[in-house]
């Protein structure tokens, strides 16, 4: 069996160290990664909203390229939300810039009370391209 390998983007932010985690987790063909926010590289929150969506994804796609991926080979995506009803236009937004046409991944959106000062989480989990 292998043995699961930890992945960090190459500009690895100050959230991980604080925190002591890893941005993903490689098992097989598979990539699990941990919860990405809207936090720039010290760590700090984006504090727009939508900027701070935008910055989740960014911080996801960067994860995902450090492990061969892109938002193509997205197999299962939660969202974490602290004020979803007031939040959804904005991340609707985001998310039709982000997966403008099908197929458009599964998605489960959760409403939450705390996210560390940040306003909104994208955990995903992805298949990893076989090589060539």
């Amino acid at each position: 069996m292998t043995r699961p390998v930890t992945v960090f983007p190459e500009s690895r932010h100050a959230l991980y160290e604080a925190h002591g985690y890893s941005a993903a987790i490689r098992s097989g063909d598979l990539l699990f990664v941990s919860g990405q926010v809207g936090s720039r590289a010290d760590g700090s929150p984006e504090p727009d909203f939508t900027a701070q969506v935008r910055q989740a994804f960014a911080n996801l796609k960067a994860t995902l390229a450090a492990a061969g991926c892109t938002l193509d080979d997205l197999v299962d995506v939660t969202t974490f939300h602290t004020d979803p009803e007031t939040q959804f236009a904005a991340v609707m937004q985001v998310k039709n810039e982000v997966f403008p046409q099908p197929p458009y991944p599964n998605w489960t959106a959760v409403g939450v009370t705390w996210l560390a000062g940040f306003d909104f989480e994208i955990k995903v989990i992805a298949r990893i391209p076989a090589p060539g």
